[in-house]
């Protein structure tokens, strides 16, 4: 069972243990203090998330989220390599949904470019294809020099 919680101070190592497994797309993070600080400000903010598995020690998703109504952005979501596929990153983002965007707005996240390797073998674009973004513009490419693209959500207003 995947539980989602809010990140709390001492979950930086959790997030660094994510961001090794996936550095060879995403260019270096572990050793980087700018990595490090993005992190604890989000932690510090409310505006991290991570998701736990009874199976597994440490957490086996992590998700990094900017909130300035209309606009919301989706700044870092990795799920663990034996955890991909499972719903795991479905689970943040719903949960992220729900404490974060309040519509009407747009999410935007900054994923692969459609000729980059990641997007295929991580399933990045075909998961946020999946929850409704749309491709746009080209973004800037990646520390590694691969390609990435901005995709989009459009969010009504939330019902009360």
């Amino acid at each position: 069972m995947i539980t989602i919680r809010p990140a709390r101070e001492g979950d930086l190592d959790g997030f660094l243990a994510l961001a090794s497994q996936v550095e060879h797309w995403f260019g270096p993070m572990v050793a980087e203090p700018g990595f490090h600080r993005a992190v604890e400000d989000h932690i510090r903010d409310g505006a991290a998330l991570v998701a736990e598995s009874a199976d597994a020690p440490g957490p086996v998703g992590g998700l990094l989220v900017g909130a300035a109504p209309p606009a919301y952005h989706v700044h870092w979501l990795v799920t663990s390599e034996r955890h991909r596929g499972a719903g795991v990153g479905r689970l943040l983002m719903a949960d992220a949904m729900r404490r974060y965007v309040t519509g009407p707005g747009t999410v935007e996240v900054v994923t692969f470019g459609p000729d980059h390797p990641g997007a295929v073998e991580s399933g990045a674009r075909v998961f946020y294809e999946r929850l409704g973004f749309r491709p746009g513009e080209p973004a800037a490419p990646g520390p590694e020099g691969g390609s990435r693209q901005i995709c989009r959500l459009d969010v009504p207003a939330r019902r009360t």
